[in-house]
């Protein structure tokens, strides 16, 4: 019987579907496909060129690049050695935190896009275990102690014309609980921590993917999340590979907002058959959508927002799609994908059938549009410790609100503050134990025995399973609103909510340190609030343009209260009684946003303390006040 290695994983893919095309990469003007057989025999040659280079079993060899094949073979020709790759985000900015992973890890190497060759080049004099550098893009200067791809792949090459048994030797002897990767935690609130990924936790997770959700060999998925993202990584590349199917990266561009632009015209030249998303980009996603349906007119988007009803009304909340009274809308809701929603379709390559949503909570009235369009987007659970899938919604079972069943082979408990079991609908913590669980964080006993008790992981996520089997997660228990009788309550269903179903609201974090009340940060969406005003012929630098922001600000929330069109979605006593508008947004560079953007309410908190304390004083109630009028009066600046 093979090994469950992730080297294995790729061998037995290659012999099965050697000539189905496992990497997509736009080269000049088109996309070109890379094989199965041909990314073996690259991978091959990769390995083989660390091993004439002393790479040995056990060394760590740190990994930055934008997602592309050369991530792969990179990545895999490290494994087949019996290293351990250690994946590093491209958005690791500062050198001081970029170091820390190196040093930390131990790594004797980095591969480097060239983007990214100059961090190293800047710290690796403080990093005497760092010995040199593969640099997967020629820029044409050198150092004495960086080598190429291609001078690396020659190396592979000659290595295999002379050591051939000694390399199938090699990868053959990587063990299954060997690790794999030292994946690290974003580390928002400390030092990051590594997490030690063995080969059994990958493919365990591969196969527990293909539980929910069987992949035929025809898939293909455009890989539009960051390649050393646990979700991406598993449920993308792995998964995919384990399956015959196909990847795609997005064309790289001179800065990440220019990647970011090369996203829908990476959907309409790859057609991806699904899509790995988080609720960031699905937000994204929406607003695109919604601008594109306004600049048709008011009868366009009139009609758009009533098709949106009826498809609501037809599919509720999934399991229950057409079902009852609900098949009367099946009609109309025909007549309307015809007229709106295959042309929305299109604009990802017309062949996309569904998204998978990780990453953070996803709204349920975002799924609930997407689904409506006919591209519904299936919410799942899971994070780096577990590599990182536990649950998901899937196209034969779903349910919009929850994060799905969970996959095969993996139990799951719900327990209280002492680690006892609660019944089936009760809120807890979510404990999980399975192949798929880390080993542990590297050189962190503390961590490791705080995170894994007798085989099982504390998750450090609130929920609870209901009677179908449905999970439903409410949030991390670092982020509960605490009131001052004690009560607590997650935020960021709320926080989502609003976001997602607001045009004027880009970003709002929910605050109340056992306070009698519960405030907002908010942060506005500029350019749609402008439009607001327009409409309304007024403008930010008068007072009554910036009421007349304000009070719509505060009507999107208002929906929420009682009496509002969503009243009784939320507790009341949950809603922001008052509101801070900010003049800049939560964003990865001025470090308010994680690597995979999720907000660092600390660091929040920290930075906005004093408009914190005055959203507390009484006049800070009035939504005008002077300090949020000062805010809108620069809208424009």
């Amino acid at each position: 019987m093979a090994k469950r290695t992730l080297p294995y994983l790729l061998e037995e893919s290659a012999a099965k579907y050697p000539g189905n095309i496992l990497l997509w990469e736009r080269f000049g003007d088109r996309y070109e496909g890379t094989t199965y057989s041909e990314a073996k025999q690259q991978v091959h040659l990769f390995a083989a060129g660390l091993l004439s280079l002393g790479i040995q079993k056990g060394d760590r060899i740190a990994l930055i690049s934008e997602g592309r094949n050369a991530w792969v073979i990179a990545e895999l020709g490290i494994l087949y050695t019996g290293a351990i790759n250690v994946p590093i985000s491209v958005k690791v900015d500062e050198l001081a935190d970029l170091k820390f992973r190196i040093s930390h890890s131990g790594c004797r190497m980095a591969v480097v896009s060239g983007s990214q060759a100059p961090k190293i080049i800047a710290i690796k004099n403080d990093l005497p275990m760092l010995e040199n550098m593969v640099v997967l893009d020629d820029s044409g200067r050198r150092g004495p102690d960086e080598i190429t791809l291609q001078n690396l792949l020659q190396k592979g090459k000659e290595y295999l014309e002379h050591h051939a048994g000694l390399f199938e030797e090699t990868w053959q002897g990587v063990e299954e609980n060997d690790p794999a990767n030292i994946c690290y935690t974003s580390g928002t609130t400390a030092d990051p921590k590594g997490i030690i990924l063995t080969h059994r936790n990958y493919t365990a997770n591969v196969e527990q993917a293909c539980s929910l959700l069987p992949i035929p060999e025809w898939y293909l998925s455009l890989l539009i999340l960051p390649w050393d993202h646990s979700f991406a990584h598993t449920a993308g590349i792995y998964t995919l590979m384990k399956n015959g199917a196909s990847m795609a990266s997005v064309p790289i561009g001179k800065t990440a907002i220019e990647t970011l632009k090369n996203i829908p015209i990476a959907i309409k030249e790859t057609r991806p058959v699904f899509l790995l998303s988080v609720p960031s980009l699905a937000q994204n996603f929406r607003k695109n959508i919604e601008k594109g349906i306004r600049q048709k007119g008011a009868k366009v988007e009139a009609l758009f927002n009533k098709a949106l009803k009826a498809a609501y009304a037809y599919n509720g909340l999934g399991f229950d799609r057409g079902k009852g009274w609900r098949a009367v809308y099946k009609p109309l809701l025909l007549l309307y994908d015809k007229l709106l929603f295959k042309k929305v379709r299109e604009n990802f390559g017309g062949r996309l059938e569904f998204f998978i949503g990780g990453g953070a909570l996803l709204d349920i009235e975002l799924q609930r549009f997407f689904y409506a369009i006919g591209i519904p987007m299936f919410q799942g659970y899971g994070l780096s410790e577990a590599a990182p899938i536990i649950s998901a919604n899937v196209p034969r079972r779903h349910k919009l609100g929850s994060s799905g069943t969970i996959v095969a082979n993996l139990e799951v408990r719900i327990c209280d503050e002492k680690g006892n079991d609660l019944p089936r609908g009760e809120k807890g913590e979510i404990v999980v134990r399975g192949e798929n669980v880390m080993a542990g964080y590297w050189k962190n006993e503390k961590a490791t025995s705080e995170a894994l008790r007798e085989g099982w992981l504390y998750t450090g996520d609130l929920g609870y399973l209901d009677k179908d089997g449905f999970l439903y997660v409410l949030g991390r228990f670092k982020s509960l609103l605490i009131s001052n009788d004690g009560e607590k309550y997650s935020p960021e269903g709320i926080e989502e909510a609003v976001c997602s179903a607001s045009r004027l609201i880009d970003q709002i974090m929910l605050y109340n340190n056992q306070s009698p009340y519960t405030v907002a940060l908010v942060v506005p969406n500029k350019e749609a609030l402008l439009r607001h005003l327009k409409a309304n012929n007024l403008a930010p630098q008068s007072e009554l343009g910036q009421r007349e922001a304000l009070k719509a600000i505060e009507q999107e929330i208002a929906r929420y209260r009682e009496g509002g069109e969503e009243a009784g979605l939320f507790p009341g006593k949950w809603l922001p009684a008052a509101v801070g508008v900010l003049g800049e947004g939560f964003t990865e560079q001025n470090h308010l946003l994680n690597s995979t953007l999720k907000m660092v309410r600390g660091k929040i908190i920290e930075a906005y303390k004093p408009r914190l304390d005055y959203l507390f004083t009484p006049e800070a109630k009035d939504i005008c006040n002077k300090q949020n009028m000062t805010i809108i009066s620069r809208l424009e600046e």
